[in-house]
């Protein structure tokens, strides 16, 4: 614990931070540029449920070390990119939770309501934006949630193949036997993952729909 707060470490403890930080909102990022198109579409069309599922197993179950430890060697012939594999990896574990969740979102939303947007005259792009999209995005957002805590905690295994982020603490504190440095490393990473799940989950209470009061209730 020495090691966590010692004002010497309170710098490079930072950078190391945002290097997690870095790697783990770009991988996000594309999972979410990848999946939630997807996602929406089936689920508004409301098909596809049995290879959705079917996918999403299959990536949950690959494992992470090994992945990545093949597609460095597969995708750094001749020069050294050792964060196109690591992204590779952290979107492949993204994308299940933000697929899934956005299928659910949408094909939740009650038939009668999007009918009913039909027999007023939307058209589908407007059934997605105004109707389903707001009542399906607290199950949007708790797939984005999850995740993130799932890639935030993964991103430790960057530093396997030479990246930076929180995870070097705990390689190079193993090296070394600094057990001091591994519990720092760790407790950062559960800390900044706490605080990312808390605020998004905040955002998920935010964009939950709010109902209208009964009549005669006090406002």
């Amino acid at each position: 614990m020495r090691f966590l707060f010692d004002p010497e470490n309170t710098g490079m403890l930072l950078g190391r931070l945002g290097e997690h930080l870095l790697y783990a909102f770009l991988a996000l990022a594309a999972a979410c540029l990848l999946a939630l198109p997807v996602g929406l579409w089936l689920g508004h069309r409301r098909r596809g449920s049995s290879a959705l599922l079917a996918l999403t197993g299959a990536l949950r179950a690959m494992p992470a070390l090994g992945l990545l430890t093949f597609l460095t060697v597969e995708l750094t012939v001749g020069v050294s990119l050792p964060l196109v594999p690591t992204t590779v990896v952290l979107v492949i574990l993204a994308v299940p939770a933000v697929l899934a969740n956005a299928f659910s979102g949408m094909a939740s939303v009650p038939a009668e309501i999007v009918d009913a947007a039909r027999a007023v005259g939307h058209t589908e792009s407007q059934i997605v934006r105004g109707v389903e999209l707001p009542l399906a995005a607290p199950t949007i957002v708790g797939g984005v949630r999850s995740a993130m805590v799932q890639v935030m905690a993964t991103t430790t295994v960057a530093a396997y193949i030479g990246l930076g982020g929180l995870g070097r603490l705990i390689l190079d504190g193993l090296a070394v036997q600094s057990y001091s440095t591994m519990v720092a490393g760790a407790l950062v990473i559960i800390a900044a993952a706490l605080v990312i799940d808390l605020a998004l989950a905040g955002v998920q209470r935010a964009v939950r729909p709010r109902t209208a009061a009964p009549e005669g209730a006090n406002p």
